[in-house]
Order: structure tokens, then sequence, then C-alpha cells
């Protein structure tokens, strides 16, 4: 497969062409996902009200009816459900692990398996999160690793 990235001239709205000889599900709802995205989300820090990017979410997690993000060093409490959280980023490489916490994909280093059907998700800012065992199968067939029946 190739890549080609074009500019367009100043006048011309940004397009994206998909050139396949057949097109599946995957493809079709990574383009939906991508073009209905919304790419930012307001968060709250003690007396401060931010824009986050999603890109740079660890993960979110869900403890004493409220949502928090977590970046890096940070932590923010987002005014979404989780998951509303999921359905808007779910396309985007963020999957459930746990009933109370969406991780972004792109943040795991690797994974280790655990005891009784879970694994271990070492993050990048050197964080682990556990999927748990309902959730592992859904992380796998995102990853590729295991075929959607």
């Amino acid at each position: 497969m190739r890549i080609i990235i074009e500019s367009p001239q100043p006048d011309d709205e940004d397009v994206v062409i998909v050139r396949c000889a057949s097109p599946d599900q995957r493809l079709i709802s990574m383009l939906l996902a991508y073009q209905t995205a919304k790419t930012e989300l307001t968060g709250y820090l003690d007396d401060r009200i931010v824009r986050l990017n999603y890109q740079d979410v660890f993960y979110f997690e869900a403890n004493e009816n409220k949502v928090f993000a977590y970046y890096h060093s940070d932590v923010y409490e987002v005014k979404y459900k989780l998951y509303e959280l999921e359905e808007l980023f779910g396309p985007l490489d963020f999957v459930r692990c746990s009933k109370s916490m969406i991780v972004n994909m792109e943040k795991i280093e690797y994974l280790s398996p655990l005891f009784s059907g879970k694994l271990e998700a070492h993050l990048k800012n050197g964080e682990k999160v556990i999927i748990s065992r309902q959730y592992v199968r859904s992380l796998k067939v995102k990853l590729g690793i295991e075929e959607v029946e």
C-alpha cells in the first residue's frame, strides 16, 4: 500500500481519496470516524479550564460519578459519561479495558499476560492498567491479533 499526501491549492478544500480493490468494514469505520471525529474536549483542573486533544490522553477513568482524562502528568475532569467517550473515540484507537476505564492504544508500550486471562497494559508514561478478561478479546480484535466472528 502506498500513501500519498499532496498540498491543495490555496482556495481548494482538503480531500481524501481512497483507492482500493474492496473496502472492508474496518476501513469504512476508520474513515467515517476520522470525518466525524471531535478531536478536542474540555478538561477541568482546579480553577483552570483547558482544551484537551484526545491524542494526548492516556486513558479515561470513571470514579465516583466523575470521569477523568489522564495526561502524561495531569488529570483533568471531563463532563462526559464513559460510554459517550467510548462512542466518540472508540473508532480512533481507544478501547474499553474495564467497566470504569477506556485506554488509548497509541499510548500502550506493551502488554503482559496475567493470571485468569487478564492483560496488563504498560503505558508510555510508566503507568500500568489492567485489561479485564471481559475486554481482552475486543482489544485483540482491535490490534488485529484475533479475527472478528
